[in-house]
């Protein structure tokens, strides 16, 4: 994908992830999400978050986890969804369609896999279906597979050679995994929800 592409598939995405956030009651923002500790709230929060957050707020989460970056996403996300009410997230999401701006030490490739793969972690507990875009889901696949931190998919899946039924990606050497690519993509992102729709592991 080029990166004009990249960021119309970013906002179509957060679009998406408002208007369905926007349709869900206040018991269902509290559901568990697909991210371990996190609820639908707390992922919406995280995704609106992303484009607006600055230097200085990550720097002050980084301090208050001592470094830790999964600990300072972690507490920075609860902090603001504690803080922020469900059309607030829903504001941020839609403010955010058309800004050209990253999350601090992020990577457009990151933003892009980040946004699609936390649609599915609000999605699928839910039930609802949230397809996620062939293109998108190749980009976002080779990008899970190339980088290590924090997800290590390449460590984790040695051995298993995984090749998507419904789009143009394979990767690794092994023990045949198939299945469709968005089930793929969750399972290079450490989920396991997907792992039903994939024959071989």
């Amino acid at each position: 994908m080029e990166q004009n592409d990249k960021w119309l598939a970013i906002d179509a995405e957060r679009t998406r992830i408002a208007d369905l956030y926007e349709t869900l009651t206040d018991v269902e923002r509290t559901y568990p999400s697909l991210c371990d500790g996190w609820t639908v709230h707390d992922v919406a929060t995280h995704v609106a978050l992303a484009p607006h957050v600055g230097v200085g707020t990550v720097l002050k989460a980084a301090l208050r986890a001592r470094g830790n970056f999964n600990r300072m996403v972690y507490d920075l996300t609860k902090r603001e969804s504690a803080r922020l009410s469900p059309p607030e997230v829903v504001e941020l999401l839609r403010t955010a369609v058309g800004m050209r701006r990253l999350a601090p030490r992020q990577s457009l490739d990151n933003a892009l896999m980040d946004v699609h793969v936390h649609a599915q972690d609000i999605a699928m507990p839910l039930g609802r279906r949230l397809p996620m875009p062939a293109e998108a889901a190749v980009a976002s696949a080779d990008h899970l597979w190339e980088i290590g931190f924090p997800f290590h998919a390449r460590k984790r899946l040695a051995g298993h050679r995984l090749i998507a039924t419904d789009a143009d990606w394979r990767a690794g050497e092994g023990t045949e995994v198939r299945g469709p690519i968005q089930a793929l993509v969750m399972l290079l992102a450490g989920r396991t929800a997907t792992i039903p729709q994939l024959t071989g592991i």
